[in-house]
């Protein structure tokens, strides 16, 4: 059964407000989300903006992915709202999740190569999970990648 484009949408917003990248260094906490960088000591929010923007001579190379998966989530954020307002072709939207998703590997693997930290990708798993569970029937059922408007 094929989910409408509503429900589609909101599988997507849903993984955009998940954490993307949860770190554990010692006994602190930072995750990263698609609208900023969250730490625990001191609670702190750091929008994406500034972190790229304003902090950039400070930043690991690997990060940088972290940015590229936003911007390919914001494509499969426009194209599953497309669905809901017009026409989606799910075909960029499940390829944006799935790059976005991809993206995170990069944050995560340079995380752990870090003595003392522990990064999962609890983003990378629910961007793969929505993927499969709203976007791979309308491959399975329409080829063309296009669903019938319900």
């Amino acid at each position: 059964m094929v989910a409408s484009p509503r429900r589609r949408f909101l599988a997507v917003v849903v993984a955009g407000l998940a954490p993307w990248t949860v770190l554990l260094v010692g006994g602190e906490l930072t995750i990263l989300f698609t609208f900023g960088l969250f730490t625990t000591s001191p609670p702190e929010l750091l929008p994406i903006y500034d972190y790229f923007f304003r902090f950039t001579r400070r930043l690991p190379r690997f990060i940088e992915s972290w940015g590229t998966g936003v911007l390919l989530y914001l494509l499969a954020l426009a194209s599953a709202l497309s669905g809901v307002v017009w026409r989606e072709d799910s075909r960029i939207t499940a390829l944006s999740l799935v790059g976005a998703a991809l993206s995170q590997i990069g944050v995560v693997l340079g995380f752990n190569r870090r003595i003392g930290y522990v990064a999962l990708p609890v983003g990378t798993v629910v961007m793969l999970g929505v993927a499969w569970w709203y976007y791979w029937p309308l491959f399975r059922d329409y080829p063309d990648g296009e669903s019938v408007s319900e």
